[in-house]
């Protein structure tokens, strides 16, 4: 069994691997963010609470990040290097730039720790389940280390390649899969003031290749349900931007992916970046004039 810390652990994903972990027999710490309700029961349940990320760097092995962006991050690298020992193996779990992660990869060695990239996918829902899908960008040996302890919130571990390659293989997923709800949302406005039943392209799309969960999520729009795929829709349009910022840098052209953005980024202007990714739907209300979620 392992000492692990974790930060972030009042967030969506984070309770779930947290709450994992320690019915696995680990032995957890956390900081504690403003949000002390979300955290109780694992408190309850044997986690320790640590003051700062230096303390906890202090007294783990092991420390999961689990945070909103590469900001984030980078703070709390910043504040478990002042506490770490050599040694230490540091998984951002978070969704972040490769460029970012590089640096703080950089950083860590200089210290004798170890800073290894491990997004996730699937929901919340499987988080608590223990069931996410997680890409780890590792050296062999340094995989084969953390993979036993990953296992104890995943379904499905890929070792994706060397270090930088999580971050890299996550962000192309989020892509495909953002450019699919963005349009799906788009083709049910202009289906809708066309004037056919969306229920028959629901239905024809189902039976196809076409087919996935994601569209089937923003389907249940069509019946009322919003909350169909939980993922904060200003999130999903910060990793588009990381991955836009990915595919500048390499200069490759990325018309799809700006073409992406710029939905999610409209979609937020019009008031929904803070409720989930299928209110792309309603905010295609608003441009088209279509009546599409039922109220």
């Amino acid at each position: 069994m392992a000492r692990i810390g974790f930060i972030g652990a009042s967030g969506l994903m984070g309770h779930g691997m947290a709450k994992n972990l320690l019915a696995k027999g680990h032995t957890l710490a956390l900081t504690v963010h403003r949000n002390r309700e979300r955290v109780a029961d694992l408190l309850a349940a044997g986690a320790v609470e640590a003051p700062a990320p230096a303390d906890l760097a202090a007294r783990s092995e092991l420390v999961f990040l689990c945070v909103t962006g590469s900001p984030q991050v980078e703070a709390s690298v910043d504040g478990l290097l002042q506490g770490a020992r050599p040694g230490l193996l540091v998984v951002d779990c978070s969704t972040s730039e490769p460029d970012s992660s590089a640096r703080l990869r950089a950083r860590c060695a200089a210290a004798g720790v170890t800073f290894v990239d491990a997004p996730l996918a699937r929901t919340p829902v499987e988080a608590e389940a223990g069931r996410l899908n997680v890409m780890v960008g590792a050296e062999a040996d340094v995989f084969a280390q953390l993979e036993p302890v990953i296992r104890c919130f995943a379904e499905n571990v890929f070792h994706v390649g060397g270090p930088g390659a999580g971050h890299t293989i996550k962000l192309l997923n989020n892509f495909i899969g953002q450019a699919i709800c963005t349009a799906t949302a788009e083709a049910f406005a202009v289906g809708q003031r066309a004037g056919v039943d969306l229920a028959q392209l629901v239905s024809l799309v189902g039976a196809g290749p076409v087919n996935s969960g994601l569209f089937q999520a923003m389907a249940k729009t069509l019946q009322g349900d919003l909350a169909g795929l939980k993922f904060e829709l200003d999130l999903a349009r910060k990793d588009v931007r990381y991955y836009t910022h990915l595919a500048e840098g390499l200069a490759v052209p990325s018309v799809m992916g700006e073409a992406v953005h710029q939905s999610l980024t409209l979609a937020s202007a019009l008031g929904h970046g803070r409720k989930f990714v299928p209110s792309l739907v309603e905010a295609q209300e608003q441009l088209s004039g279509a009546t599409l979620v039922p109220r």
